[in-house]
């Protein structure tokens, strides 16, 4: 079967994780170019992977590199503000897409690319990788099943350290241009796994937000909200990176009529609690098949991933994430800040909402500090 010419587009802090997926499916994808606008960053990724050896050609402009290449998928990691710019105009040429968590950084954006996606005919996946973790695969197949029963509340905790260093290195980061702040950046999975598992429409959202540790950032980084779905259960979030000295849990609990599930480890990569009433399956056996121990809080999801998408071009179906997933999550995030921006509940769903809205909120509480 003839391969998927591939491309990366961002060559940062999550771009590893990328590459090590493709060079595992070299059955399925050609690893033609990589693109980024720092040289330094390239090199990195170049060495590190052995990308030359592989005739992998570098680009420091992405237009040039898709006038000059055939590329038929490409994976966009580039800082959160560029994802719209770069996605519309690969898909524009028809060209597949993977595009890093958020999807953008507005509904409008967001809407744009689900409908050029569409009108394309081309698959638009946003990578929330953690849905493919075995640990969520099995408790999503329990939601599935009917488990639960009728599903109470869940709650998402992400409780992490970002340090002034980590922003250093990427001054995008934390800003509302490029990136909004721990909900947005460390936090969007855990609340997409939420949003997923207790059954998708919200119809209300609470919230609170502040910037209580990194006055050197524009955005938040500390968010609590209350989430109210459609079919009657509740949501809590729970997003900090002011947690000293280092991460110390990302965890998601669900508790139904029937069934209590908590997820935990360094990205929901493990299974804590397995209890239902159909104790057709042994806890301690469910919890050892179906835990995991990845290097780093990006998991081992990338791989799944891209597999999924690879048979999605080739299937011409959806993937297993596509862009309304991506857009969902997003949408979530920015009904949190539209909550703790005015003091209110907010109802969903949301039509024009944008990180830019948010523009000066702490400022003035980060001059006070």
């Amino acid at each position: 079967m003839k391969k998927l010419r591939y491309a990366l587009i961002g060559c940062g802090r999550i771009s590893p994780n990328h590459v090590a997926a493709v060079k595992q499916l070299e059955q399925d994808l050609e690893f033609v170019a990589v693109c980024d606008i720092d040289n330094a960053n390239m090199q990195n990724i170049c060495e590190s992977f052995a990308l030359d050896q592989l005739g992998v050609k570098r680009y420091t402009d992405y237009r040039e590199m898709l006038e000059k290449e055939e590329i038929e998928l490409a994976a966009i990691a580039t800082p959160s503000g560029e994802h719209a710019a770069i996605a519309a105009y690969c898909l524009e040429r028809g060209v597949h897409l993977i595009v890093e968590k958020p999807i953008t950084l507005s509904l409008a954006e967001a809407d744009g690319l689900i409908e050029l996606a569409d009108q394309n005919q081309l698959v638009l996946c946003v990578s929330h990788q953690n849905r493919f973790n075995k640990s969520i695969v099995k408790i999503r197949e329990a939601v599935e099943s009917g488990a639960f029963g009728r599903m109470l509340h869940g709650t998402a905790h992400v409780r992490w350290n970002r340090s002034q260093d980590y922003y250093t290195q990427a001054p995008w980061r934390g800003t509302w241009e490029q990136d909004g702040g721990a909900l947005m950046n460390q936090c969007i999975h855990n609340i997409d796994l939420l949003r997923w598992m207790l059954g998708d429409e919200v119809t209300e959202v609470f919230a609170y937000t502040d910037n209580l540790h990194h006055s050197y950032i524009d955005a938040e980084d500390l968010g609590l909200a209350v989430v109210k779905f459609a079919n009657g259960a509740y949501g809590m979030i729970e997003g900090t990176t002011n947690v000293f000295p280092h991460n110390l849990e990302e965890t998601l609990y669900l508790f139904g009529e029937t069934g209590t599930v908590k997820a935990g480890g360094k990205s929901v990569n493990v299974i804590e609690e397995w209890l239902f009433a159909d104790a057709s399956e042994d806890a301690e056996a469910v919890k050892r098949e179906y835990g995991e121990n990845p290097p780093n809080v990006y998991g081992f999801g990338h791989l799944p991933l891209y597999r999924d998408v690879v048979a999605a071009v080739r299937e011409k179906r959806p993937p297993a994430i596509d862009g309304r997933a991506g857009r969902r999550a997003l949408e979530l995030v920015l009904a949190i800040y539209k909550s703790a921006a005015e003091g209110r509940p907010v109802g969903l769903p949301l039509q024009e909402c944008s990180t830019l809205d948010f523009k000066g909120r702490f400022d003035e509480s980060n001059k006070r500090r």
